[in-house]
């Protein structure tokens, strides 16, 4: 079975909604709260709810995927996040608004896991290696793109939506989606459908949502007794999880999450990895959010524009990357590291020498060195931590990788925000940033010694 360009486009396109959803909110903040009256704890679980639920239900998207087909997910995935899109574009109040972004978190669950899935059943060797590259181009560039995009569609206030319009934008998108994806992508699913393990899927939830509801809402809601209680919670559930899910592997049935696949080094290593890589990164979008709004008094499309250089340094990044792999294997993700470290120092300099006079053109190089070393690793390392899972399995370990990036993201907004949002009324914002950048930093080095251990690409 044969995955064609247009098939490929279809499927990267599923791709990017989800993650451009996670980073366009960002910019409609401020429009939101104040054409809602939401308070801060509501604005967290704008994002939050979203986050949450998508973390949650990607590996158990992608074992239904792998049972009932994958092409088959990937239209209801679609079809429901542009329904879901819609409901966010004509939310009448903020509460409506968490519901929705709730069931469009669930919605990309469906969605996202058929992508990997379906590149891993119906490609291999150099077109598999292309189209994982092409993959992690997508994600990485989805990211800074829902700033960008979102900063203009604010600004532009297309007949008078406002800030509905960074939803009412999916809608299109997603009929296109379900048109092309009828014609050009293939029906795959494992060869052996297994039941859903119900006992694994209602622990990882829990310990999924013991861990970063808190963290995302505790700062907003003043920390109450019902966040330390839920953070108590995570580590008894998540041992559990574990516990269960060896007891089932052992016994011959099919866990949620085999521990065998986790037995893949290059899985294992690039996991533990991805963590500190993805939410160092969701940290720097969401303070530098803040900033270039807030500190710097810059308008929505100004704000975009200054991640532009860091969006074309990526895709750059992206394209090199397979034939850099090829001469000079794991080390690249390295390189990428040291690049990216560089490019937040710089941006870091500017920020505490010249503030507050300095617009776009003063943060570019920083931010295209960042986006450059950001673009050396996170393709690269989804490419490397898939290359042994069976095509079988496919979903399931798309599904672990997704469900690792998405809760590093929503970690990193969670505790590099927090530790931002915490420190600028005492320390102002020129301080607070630049504090942050500075453990951002650390994360960076931390995923430079990392890789050092990454198993040789092949």
């Amino acid at each position: 079975m044969h995955l064609s360009g247009a098939g490929l486009f279809t499927v990267l396109l599923g791709a990017a909604l989800p993650l451009i959803d996670f980073f366009i909110v960002n910019v409609a903040l401020p429009s939101i709260e104040h054409d809602l009256a939401a308070g801060p704890a509501l604005l967290e679980l704008v994002v939050g709810g979203y986050g949450v639920a998508y973390a949650v239900l990607l590996v158990l998207g992608g074992r239904v995927g792998d049972t009932l087909g994958r092409r088959r997910l990937f239209l209801a995935g679609m079809a429901a996040f542009g329904v879901t899109s819609l409901a966010c574009g004509l939310a009448p109040d903020a509460w409506t608004l968490v519901a929705a972004r709730v069931a469009q978190g669930a919605a990309a669950a469906l969605m996202l896991p058929q992508v990997l899935g379906t590149i891993q059943a119906t490609t291999e060797g150099p077109r598999r290696a292309r189209a994982m590259s092409l993959y992690g181009a997508t994600a990485g560039l989805s990211m800074v793109a829902g700033q960008i995009l979102g900063g203009v569609l604010v600004a532009a206030d297309i007949a008078g939506t406002g800030w509905r319009a960074v939803f009412l934008v999916n809608v299109p998108v997603a009929v296109l989606g379900l048109f092309l994806a009828v014609r050009t992508v293939p029906e795959t699913r494992a060869g052996s459908p297994a039941t859903v393990d119900v006992a694994g899927t209602v622990l990882l939830a829990l310990s999924l949502v013991s861990l970063l509801l808190p963290l995302t809402e505790g700062r907003a809601a003043g920390w109450p007794a019902w966040t330390w209680v839920s953070l108590a919670v995570f580590p008894l559930a998540a041992t559990a999880f574990y516990l269960t899910e060896r007891r089932a592997d052992r016994r011959g049935r099919t866990p949620l999450v085999p521990p065998s696949l986790l037995g893949l080094e290059s899985l294992r290593r690039g996991l533990v990895l991805l963590l500190p890589l993805s939410g160092g990164f969701s940290g720097f979008m969401f303070v530098v959010a803040v900033v270039l709004q807030q500190g710097l008094h810059l308008g929505p499309v100004p704000a975009g524009l200054a991640l532009v250089p860091m969006a074309l340094a990526f895709f750059a990044a992206s394209l090199a990357g397979p034939r850099l792999v090829a001469r000079h294997g794991s080390r690249v993700v390295t390189a990428g590291a040291v690049l990216q470290a560089a490019g937040i120092g710089l941006v870091l300099a500017v920020l505490r020498y010249r503030w507050p006079d300095l617009g776009p053109v003063a943060l570019a190089p920083g931010m295209a060195l960042a986006g450059l070393g950001q673009g050396l690793q996170l393709p690269v390392l989804m490419r490397q931590m898939l290359s042994e899972v069976p095509a079988d399995r496919a979903g399931v370990g798309g599904g672990i990788m997704i469900t690792a990036q998405q809760s590093a993201l929503a970690l990193g907004v969670a505790t590099l925000g927090s530790l931002f949002l915490a420190l600028a009324p005492t320390a102002g914002l020129r301080d607070a940033v630049c504090i942050t950048l500075l453990v951002q930093l650390a994360l960076i080095a931390l995923t430079a010694l990392l890789s050092l251990r990454l198993p040789r690409m092949r």
